[in-house]
């Protein structure tokens, strides 16, 4: 797997220097773009690296911007020869500033970590029923619904691409694939077990049921992410089952591909060709791949990431989505929202993951710290 990045790294001992290189880099740019002899290859790349420069270097310019000023509104507090009204209203200034520069050295430190590679990929969503019978495949198609529903707020692109449905409108497992700006950055925190407590509509007693489905964000890799050796791999074919259409077991449209050294198994029957179900199974194949290759790598690095989605128990859960009490609770910030309609329709999604980023870049933050 390819690597990734801005290549910057926040060394607390020598910050001015990370700034000083940054603006140095974007002024190199900036005269080599001027060029026009640049190949449209290299055009290509020069500009998006200005582009992912640019927001950064402005920070930095206007934190330094704001460290002068307070450096002249201290001056003028501290010079007796200046007028009295004058002192005053540097002195208003200044600590109004005072308190706002943190702010602003956050938002430089955070445009300074480094981007996760992945961060700008389209995405793999794969939803299954877990623990609950019935119930969690209900659950698992609300979610899925969900998720389908925010990424229409967002524009994304929502692409089914296998859907294993139960006789009751539930999801024992389903397939999608979204495209659009920053999808895997903005999803990649909703991987987990979702917990689900509610009576259920089969419930003649009123009882509250826990139930819960696994959600697992793929990052949307291409041929040139993960390199896969055919031999490698063991393709068979059979005819579709269950719903799906006239061609189903008429013909061996059908594909199941097994990776070899890592046992992946991954089939595909939605569509009538065989061709068009072993390009999608070899998409879902690549997407578990790189992101088991991530897994590898963060281990390697002591990272402390929990793994993608856990044995679907109750227990193992991420998130609760409480019906009767209106309300869900991201466990891992110990977040509560008393909004779970506007959450399942996808409009308040949105306060859960921006939450979940903020928390994360405040880990990363106090790990360079």
């Amino acid at each position: 797997m390819r690597s990734g990045g801005r290549g910057l790294r926040i060394d607390p001992v020598s910050i001015e220097e990370n700034f000083n290189r940054v603006l140095a880099r974007f002024a190199e740019l900036r005269d080599t773009l001027a060029s026009p002899a640049l190949e449209p290859e290299r055009l290509a790349a020069l500009s998006k690296e200005y582009s992912d420069l640019e927001p950064i270097a402005a920070e930095i310019e206007a934190l330094r911007s704001a460290r002068a000023e307070l450096e002249d509104l201290g001056q003028m507090m501290a010079d007796p020869a200046a007028d009295p009204e004058m002192r005053g209203l540097a002195e208003e200034e200044y600590y109004a500033l005072k308190e706002r520069l943190p702010e602003i050295e956050r938002r430089v430190q955070v445009l300074l970590l480094p981007r996760d590679e992945a961060d700008e990929k389209n995405v793999i969503l794969e939803v299954r029923a877990g623990t609950g019978g019935e119930e969690a495949a209900l659950f698992a198609a609300d979610l899925f619904s969900m998720y389908q529903k925010y990424a229409g707020l967002q524009g994304w692109r929502f692409e089914i691409m296998e859907a294993s449905e139960t006789g009751i409108g539930g999801y024992k497992e389903a397939v999608a694939n979204i495209t659009g700006r920053n999808v895997y950055a903005r999803l990649k925190f909703e991987s987990g077990v979702h917990r689900v407590q509610r009576v259920p509509e089969t419930e003649a007693s009123g009882r509250i049921h826990t139930s819960a489905a696994t959600v697992a964000v793929l990052p949307d890799v291409e041929e040139v992410d993960v390199e896969i050796d055919e031999k490698d791999l063991r393709i068979d074919v059979y005819r579709a089952s269950g719903a799906g259409g006239q061609h189903v077991n008429k013909t061996e449209s059908a594909v199941r591909i097994t990776h070899l050294p890592t046992g992946i198994v991954v089939a595909q029957q939605d569509e009538k060709s065989q061709h068009k179900n072993k390009a999608k199974a070899m998409k879902i194949l690549r997407a578990r791949l790189y992101e088991q290759q991530r897994a590898a790598q963060q281990a390697e690095r002591a990272a402390d990431r929990r793994s993608q989605v856990g044995s679907g128990d109750r227990s193992e859960r991420i998130r609760t989505y409480n019906f009767p009490q209106g309300r869900v609770t991201d466990h891992r910030i110990n977040l509560t929202l008393y909004k779970i309609d506007k959450v399942m329709s996808g409009e308040a999604l949105d306060e859960i993951i921006d939450a979940l980023i903020a928390e994360d870049e405040a880990a990363r933050l106090a790990d360079l710290s």
